[in-house]
């Protein structure tokens, strides 16, 4: 059973026993993408790493200039 077929299953039931409807596949993606990166960053500076990125970047560039 493919992802969309599941959904609509669920839907379908939802709707029957006067539930909420359960969101769309992938229409959390980007937020969970975000809260990865910022997870990913968070680990890293707890463990003494560099920061790096856009942000660091920037800093860089104002701190040498």
């Amino acid at each position: 059973m493919s992802s969309i077929q599941d959904h609509l299953l669920d839907t379908h039931r939802a709707r029957w026993l006067g539930e909420a409807e359960p969101p769309a596949p992938g229409s959390h993606d980007r937020r969970v993408l975000r809260e990865l990166r910022e997870l990913r960053e968070f680990r890293a500076v707890v463990t003494g790493r560099p920061a790096r990125g856009p942000v660091r970047r920037t800093l860089d560039r104002w701190r040498h200039a």
